[in-house]
């Protein structure tokens, strides 16, 4: 099967307008002649940018599926499918087109989608006596994928989907961007199946609570089943991003020889992957540009195709590879030097990250790969690299527009480090994002003043400084948006943040000791700040020991635009520090004062009231977290019943049982899952609501595996469209 297009003398055909040939089997057609049995269609290619002509014979089905180049219709005749590039040429050359014959059918064609036979189907009819399909159905079918092309939303895409059949096909022929919250949700041949042409894929595997020990390791979500369906089928894939999943080395090494045209890796909270794996990555994963130099050889020199071919192995190499919070702790003596296995030449790098990467790397590699990277604008190294190595590295990549600093200690000589330091900071013209200063030496703070005006996002999470430390780099961030820190700044480092960050609208506060009895050094006046400061803020993670219902209410008659609200007071059913009230009317006040809150995360002492206010006033509320808190069933049945949009329920050291549990029968089909730890829960309960609702999996996990009992320690929820899975550890009960 070949098409092409042929130009010179034939171009004068048809009154001198560009001529079109293609093959199908054996025989040629040419743009000018009569055929019945073949037609011309145009169809939005998804490769390139000019737009192919489709030429179909005309018994072939034309609705529904186009994938693959041989097809069989109905009357079970094999037909070919050719593509011939119309890029120049009016349309007037080509033939009217003629729509194909059409006939009734009885029943579908074996293995196709349909409407149980009472539509219309193609079929062969070279007599032409059978009524004619109506032609401008083609027309609406690529006018509905063009339109559905620019829904970036995938909460739109899935609306469009479920219009209609037709537009059902639509939005998946269209789809190139994935999202699978839970990779249990779907099996991969029914995701691969109906999205054929995805080029990025985000897919999440454990509940997040394993970030915080709470699921065992050997749960599951392993990538490989879902790398053994994509590989065959995306062959245009050029982006992943996994999250909470199992990774192990082999499953990069069949990542990187499965899509030649992959060029972003992005792994977080994953495990399972040592060094090994990420040399396979570093070494194989070169996406290859095909150029066809056929027919364009009068517009170009041998000097001109050779520059082409340069630029052309210039940008043959990965273009990121982000590894975020993950597991990758080898042993020392079988470290593999991940980091030279990079292809010599230049790349086209954009993002290099490897912050949690346990293990020293090369330097020489590092900065020689630095230096080969004209496109970089984000590293973030480990904790191994020195603030004299950063030198080197901010010198051979000036455009850097995000950086993580590693250590930020000096080794070796300090006062020639801090100088180099120094120097670098003011060289730069480009960073607007820091992060890093793990070890951080208090006294290299400083060094980051030049670069503070311009940045817009300022990470200390992993940095214990005190208010004294960070007030001097703190006031020459008017520009920042979004700040991690510790809370050893204290009060006092917030009030600071309030004073001179008006723009910020993202903020966290980790804690330093997040143990229950651990004394916290912020608290509500430093919440009073911030609401009164920075009235702009959208999102806000605030972990204290002390909270009062005057610092929340406060919070949501400031800042009524937030989005994110989490309050987490370590510390079992603490109530307001000052009165010793529940925190009832803080929480309230913020889902009625916050209009567009979507996730929430509430801890302390709370009654069935706050969870009453939350189920009048959050009707926007997808993820809700719920710790330490409530009183009786009722409270669930609260959240349950009064939130309509609530996809994700996290459920902690409650006082809720099997009563709360069954209240909810007739939501947890609309949510994507519930998890409960630690709560009062029965197996006769858990065995009641999977009886009730066959198509959600109900996962008890045991922590002590061989004690039978009758109490359910952890509960895992979640909407499925296969059933349980089949890789359930021993310490995992389907019920």
């Amino acid at each position: 099967m070949e098409g092409y297009r042929r130009r010179g003398r034939d171009e004068m055909k048809g009154g001198g307008g560009a001529y079109y040939r293609a093959q199908i089997g054996e025989t040629w057609v040419d743009s000018a002649d009569q055929r019945s049995d073949v037609q011309v269609f145009r169809r939005p290619d998804w490769e390139m940018d000019c737009r192919p002509t489709t030429v179909v014979p005309s018994g072939e089905e034309l609705r529904g599926n186009r994938g693959g180049r041989s097809r069989t219709a109905a009357g079970g005749v094999a037909h070919e499918e050719v593509f011939i590039w119309n890029c120049v040429g009016p349309p007037s050359v080509l033939k009217p087109l003629i729509p194909p014959p059409m006939k009734e059918v009885s029943e579908m064609p074996a293995g196709g989608e349909g409407d149980g036979g009472k539509g219309l189907q193609c079929f062969p009819d070279p007599g032409g006596t059978a009524p004619q399909m109506p032609f401008f159905d083609h027309i609406l079918e690529n006018v509905l994928e063009n339109v559905l092309c620019f829904l970036t939303s995938r909460r739109d895409r899935n609306a469009a989907s479920l219009v209609c059949k037709s537009w059902y096909r639509a939005e998946a022929q269209t789809r190139i961007e994935l999202f699978i919250g839970n990779c249990y949700a779907v099996s991969p041949s029914r995701a691969v199946g109906r999205f054929r042409r995805v080029r990025s894929l985000v897919l999440k595997g454990k509940p997040r609570f394993a970030d915080f020990n709470l699921v065992p390791l050997e749960w599951g979500a392993r990538l490989t089943p879902w790398l053994t369906a994509m590989a065959p089928a995306y062959p245009c894939l050029e982006q992943i991003c996994l999250k909470r999943m199992t990774v192990a080395d082999d499953d990069l090494f069949l990542l990187a020889c499965s899509f030649p045209r992959f060029r972003d890796l992005s792994l977080i909270c994953c495990d399972g992957f040592t060094t090994a794996g990420l040399a396979i990555i570093a070494e194989n994963c070169r996406y290859g540009i095909h150029l066809s130099i056929q027919g364009i050889s009068d517009r170009f020199t041998t000097a001109g195709l050779y520059q082409f071919e340069s630029w052309f192995s210039s940008t043959r190499n990965l273009r990121s590879l982000d590894l975020i919070e993950n597991d990758v702790e080898d042993d020392e003596d079988e470290a593999v030097d991940w980091v030279s296995m990079f292809p010599p030449g230049n790349t086209c790098l954009e993002s290099l990250v490897f912050d949690c990467v346990a293990c020293p790397v090369n330097f020489e590699a590092l900065a020689s790969l630095v230096a080969r990277s004209p496109f970089l604008r984000r590293l973030r190294v480990n904790e191994h690299i020195s603030a004299g190595h950063l030198c080197q590295l901010m010198a051979r990549a000036p455009q850097i527009t995000d950086l993580g600093t590693g250590s930020f200690a000096a080794s070796g000589d300090a006062d020639d480090a801090e100088t180099a330091l120094e120097s670098a900071f003011h060289a730069s013209k480009s960073l607007s994002c820091l992060s890093g200063f793990r070890g951080i030496a208090a006294e290299y703070l400083h060094i980051i003043r030049p670069v503070c005006a311009h940045l817009t996002s300022l990470n200390f999470s992993y940095a214990l400084i005190s208010p004294q430390q960070l007030s001097p780099v703190i006031t020459c961030c008017p520009n920042l948006e979004t700040l991690w820190v510790l809370d050893s700044v204290g009060d006092d480092g917030l009030q600071m943040v309030a004073a001179s960050c008006r723009k910020l609208k993202k903020l966290t506060v980790f804690p330093l000791e997040a143990t229950e009895d651990s004394e916290g050094s912020v608290s509500d006046v430093g919440l009073i700040a911030i609401s009164a400061g920075c009235r702009k803020l959208r999102s806000i993670l605030y972990f204290c020991q002390r909270m009062t219902n005057n610092a929340v209410v406060t919070m949501s008659q400031n800042c009524q635009e937030l989005v994110v609200f989490r309050l987490c007071i370590m510390g079992r059913h603490r109530p307001d520090h000052l009165t010793g009230e529940p925190m009832d009317e803080g929480f309230g006040a913020i889902v009625k004062n916050c209009k567009n809150l979507t996730r929430l995360a509430v801890s302390g002492l709370l009654t069935d009231v706050a969870f009453a206010y939350i189920g009048k006033y959050g009707k926007l509320l997808r993820t809700l977290s719920v710790a330490f808190a409530g009183n009786t069933d009722l409270s669930l049945r609260y959240l349950l019943q009064g939130c309509p949009r609530l996809q994700k329920l996290e459920i902690r050291d409650c006082p809720f049982g099997d009563a709360g549990l069954l209240s909810g029968i007739d939501h947890y089909y609309n949510m994507r899952f519930l998890w409960m730890s630690s709560c009062r829960l029965s197996l006769n309960g858990c065995e009641e609501v999977a009886r009730a609702l066959p198509r959600m999996v109900v996962e008890v996990i045991k922590d002590m595996p061989g004690i039978e009992n009758d109490s359910v320690h952890k509960l895992y929820m979640y909407r499925s469209l296969v059933g349980p899975r089949n890789d359930a550890p021993t310490f995992v009960n389907i019920l």
